[in-house]
């Protein structure tokens, strides 16, 4: 095919990569730990982490992972924030040649259920926070290892150990939890893993560029998530496009390794997930911000140093610029404000260039392309209201229903191929067949329109999920669970628009009880659906719109305006 966005690429980009210049993303972890070994990695609560100390803890960890006999290819779950825990255990379980599978921290037990079964995980490193969240699961998982981490583990003696108190004691932020061994299955703390872990020798893995690295969870059309079979090739080539895309405008720092990038989005999530590897190939550092939602104590973090890239949804974007001590900061260092997730607003995007000087650059993508797909050039400076271009070695086409591709200029679906995109989704034949076409093409559900110069607008969503800042949410998930509250007779979800959130989840329910409120709805809600899966507006009815076989039509509750 022509890819005519070539021509607009900026010149120091290049047009393909080669992920074939590492074995695996162990391979390309081990060589910035070899290189960088002295710079910093990461810093959380003020306290630093070199690529040294990254290496010799990862190290240590996949060794004892290895010592618990786990088969290769073991699917290990990481369920925590954003502490530097995450990437000790993450790059643990690469090495040591096992596939990570991210959990959402703030996942009910329902889907946490689910994930568990679905991967298949025989081990979880999980925040002590979250473990009451894990223990009515347990049993019911195929889990042998559990290791538990506390917020201090590796912020240092003495300091590690008053901030784990104070979270437990002061703040009560871990509720009571008990995790039983027995049949075949070992509880374990973080730090006792650790430390048995330095004196055993990590094995070399057998993975290769083939093996599968990451099963990246994603909501699912038929009301349960599903695991996007992320390779080692996949990954590496997101991580070198990312390089490659982003090199430009970093290129002002001069030496990369003084580069602050901001991790305040989830690393569990595939967007910070893919910029975290990209630092750890530039041996940048990264400034961990395990709670983004306190927006004062994020701002007195970024006064604390110059910070170069800011990645954010639009939510946090706002949330930033509507507090009053966010116009005070420095932005002279702010290389690229990276905006995905979620659709950009203009009117953010515009209050953002004026309050920082920085243009919001805005890109597209999903876990089953390794986050970002396409994205507007980073010296671009000011706001296209487009997606921007393919990058490197990946190309776009707009097809019919057919799979064939469409004129330029003529509305279809994006459709795209290239060597991040997924290999399907685990154990999931049929959902494979459809999501890819005869060419090789990966079907995305969204509806846009390129222009003839390679510039890639989306102007309609194919699927009837959901965008709640930045996250996925599948109408038929929250219906089959709100289905099954006392007193709903059927009930349908759909998105609204929502100024804040882009969109929001309104229920429309039928009772089978008349009492039923909207308080025991979203009480029931809260039970069983992690936070941002809420609806905000719940309206009963007496009847559901249907067609004649009965299927509700989601169409006609969106109102004419959809």
């Amino acid at each position: 095919m022509d890819r005519i966005w070539l021509q607009q690429y900026p010149a120091d980009v290049p047009h393909e990569i080669d992920p074939e210049q590492y074995r695996s993303v162990a391979h390309l972890l081990e060589d910035s730990f070899r290189r960088f070994a002295s710079k910093p990695f990461s810093v959380c609560m003020d306290v630093w982490m070199s690529y040294g100390e990254l290496d010799q803890l990862s190290q240590a960890l996949g060794a004892w992972l290895q010592s618990r006999g786990l088969e290769p290819g073991a699917r290990v779950a990481i369920m925590q924030p954003n502490i530097p825990q995450f990437a000790v255990t993450m790059a643990a379980v690469l090495r040591a040649g096992y596939t990570c599978v991210n959990v959402n921290p703030l996942y009910t037990p329902r889907e946490l259920e689910h994930q568990l079964k679905d991967s298949g995980a025989s081990a979880i490193v999980i925040l002590e926070n979250f473990a009451h969240t894990l223990q009515p699961v347990l049993e019911k998982s195929a889990l042998k290892e559990v290791l538990v981490t506390a917020m201090g583990d590796l912020l240092g003696g003495l300091k590690g150990k008053w901030i784990t108190f104070a979270v437990r004691h002061l703040a009560k932020m871990v509720p009571p939890f008990q995790l039983p061994q027995g049949s075949g299955r070992r509880i374990e703390s973080f730090a006792k893993a650790l430390a048995d872990g330095r004196a055993m020798p990590l094995k070399p893995a057998a993975s290769n560029l083939d093996s599968i690295a990451f099963l990246q969870y994603t909501g699912g059309t038929t009301g349960l998530s599903k695991g996007a079979v992320l390779t080692h090739r996949n990954i590496v080539a997101a991580t070198l496009q990312a390089d490659a895309w982003f090199r430009p405008a970093l290129a002002r720092v001069g030496d990369p390794t003084q580069i602050n990038g901001i991790a305040a989005l989830p690393l569990y999530h595939i967007f910070a997930l893919t910029l975290c590897l990209l630092a750890i190939r530039q041996g940048s550092h990264l400034t961990l911000i395990p709670n983004p939602r306190d927006i004062g104590k994020f701002i007195e973090e970024l006064r604390k140093r110059p910070f170069h890239m800011l990645p954010a949804v639009n939510t946090l974007f706002n949330a930033l610029l509507q507090h009053p001590e966010f116009k005070t900061l420095d932005f002279s260092h702010l290389c690229i404000s990276q905006a995905g997730g979620m659709a950009a607003a203009e009117g953010t995007a515009r209050a953002w260039q004026k309050a920082t000087g920085s243009t919001m650059v805005e890109g597209w993508g999903m876990s089953e392309t390794c986050a970002i797909g396409t994205n507007n050039p980073v010296n671009s400076d000011h706001f296209s209201g487009s997606i921007g271009l393919p990058l490197p070695s990946i190309d776009i086409a707009i097809k019919d229903d057919e799979g064939q591709s469409l004129p330029i200029g003529q509305a279809g679906e994006i459709c795209i191929r290239g060597p991040n995109v997924m290999t399907g989704y685990y154990q999931q034949p049929a959902e494979n067949a459809r999501t890819f076409t005869a060419d090789g093409f990966m079907r995305t559900g969204d509806v846009g329109i390129m222009d003839e110069q390679g510039w890639t607008r989306i102007i309609d969503r194919k699927k009837d999920m959901i965008l709640v800042s930045g996250f996925n949410v599948y109408p038929n998930e929250l219906e089959q669970v709100i289905s099954m509250c006392p007193g709903v007779l059927e009930c349908a979800v759909i998105g609204v628009p929502d100024e804040k959130q882009g969109e929001s989840i309104k229920v429309f329910v039928v009772r089978s009880d008349p009492h039923l409120s909207e308080d025991d709805v979203s009480r029931y809600c809260r039970e069983n659906l992690t936070g941002y899966k809420h609806p905000r507006h719940i309206e009963f009815r007496d009847s559901l719109p249907k067609t004649n076989v009965g299927k509700i039509l989601r169409r006609e509750l969106r109102g004419p305006a959809h």
